[in-house]
């Protein structure tokens, strides 16, 4: 069963989402990842980092049930080579926010990347991010 929540609710769960990222001294990141993505907020075991992104501080703005992202900074250089799979968005203390998978432009992932193939060294180009809090009814 799909739960309809009020639109107070939905406000609130977003600006809970901004304000987790932008809690601490700094601003948020976003870990890339090959797969396997492990359960939710689980250490990713067998994944293999490629490399780090920086959310803007603040991150983004809430309009509604979406959440919208401000420019993410790109990794100069990747750690290493792999096809991105999915991201760890962590507050500047390095705690746990939210998983969210990657695709490529069009794809339909919750984070999109111009590329998933990254190459160690060369910059991880940082897409799109938008969270969109479930209005079902």
């Amino acid at each position: 069963m799909a739960l309809g929540l009020s639109d107070e609710l939905i406000a609130d769960i977003g600006g809970a989402l901004i304000a987790r990222l932008d809690g601490g001294s700094g601003p948020a990141t976003f870990d890339v990842y090959t797969a396997p993505r492990p359960a939710r907020g689980a250490t990713p075991t067998g994944a293999t980092l490629l490399g780090t992104l920086t959310f803007s501080d603040p991150c983004g703005t809430q309009t509604g049930a979406v959440v919208t992202f401000s420019t993410i900074t790109p990794d100069s250089g990747a750690d290493a080579s792999g096809v991105a799979a999915w991201g760890r968005a962590k507050k500047s203390t390095g705690a746990f926010v939210m998983d969210a998978s990657i695709t490529v432009t069009g794809g339909g992932g919750d984070f999109v990347m111009n590329s998933v193939n990254v190459v160690a060294g060369l910059p991880i180009a940082a897409g799109t991010l938008t969270v969109t809090v479930s209005t079902a009814s």
